[in-house]
């Protein structure tokens, strides 16, 4: 009697079909291994969190195919990939380097948990898409960077009220900070008073 060969088996990961939905109809790398799906930053995209709240403000400043994603309290803004290394230095320059915001971004070398893809049932709890990306069509344009994206036919930059280019980051993160501060401003003013 011959031997049989098994069939090949799939791995874990490659069968998970949130994995697969983000590899193949974004093309978006996901961290290998078991275990929640988790989406790379630095790639094609960094990410902007700050408290939903203050989010909520600074959605104007995002052109309408930002993708946005919330989980729990946080809300998770996509942005230009090499705009986490960016944000330091543009809190300075907006002069709010000296002030404490619960404004922080995620890029090359980070993760976060991949939201529930649009329609499909999730766990409570789960990251979701408040706008979720569009499969088949590129992320990058549409993302707030500090390099403007170049005009169709010449040199320079692109108008930002086009909505196939990506918005300001500089506006977005100026909104994001003042909302961020507003935010801590009103909890702190909701505080009991300590006497001694």
């Amino acid at each position: 009697m011959a031997p049989t060969v098994p069939q090949p088996r799939t791995p874990v990961e490659q069968s998970d079909p949130v994995r697969q939905w983000y590899e193949n109809e974004l093309g978006w790398a996901t961290t290998p291994g078991p275990g929640p799906v988790r989406l790379v930053t630095g790639l094609r995209f960094d990410v902007l969190e700050l408290p939903a709240e203050a989010g909520f403000a600074a959605l104007r400043h995002l052109g309408p195919r930002a993708p946005v994603a919330l989980r729990g309290e946080t809300m998770r803004l996509l942005v230009g990939a090499g705009s986490a290394d960016e944000l330091p230095g543009l809190l300075d320059w907006l002069e709010w380097g000296d002030i404490p915001l619960d404004l922080t971004a995620v890029g090359a070398g980070g993760h976060i948990d991949a939201p529930t893809p649009p329609g499909w049932p999730g766990s409570r709890g789960a990251a979701v898409w408040l706008r979720p990306p569009e499969p088949g069509c590129e992320v990058e344009p549409t993302l707030p960077a500090l390099v403007s994206l170049p005009a169709a036919g010449g040199a320079g930059t692109a108008h930002h009220g086009d909505p196939a280019v990506g918005s300001d980051l500089v506006r977005l993160v100026d909104t994001a900070a003042t909302q961020c501060h507003r935010v801590r401003l009103r909890r702190r003013n909701r505080q009991p008073l300590a006497f001694s």
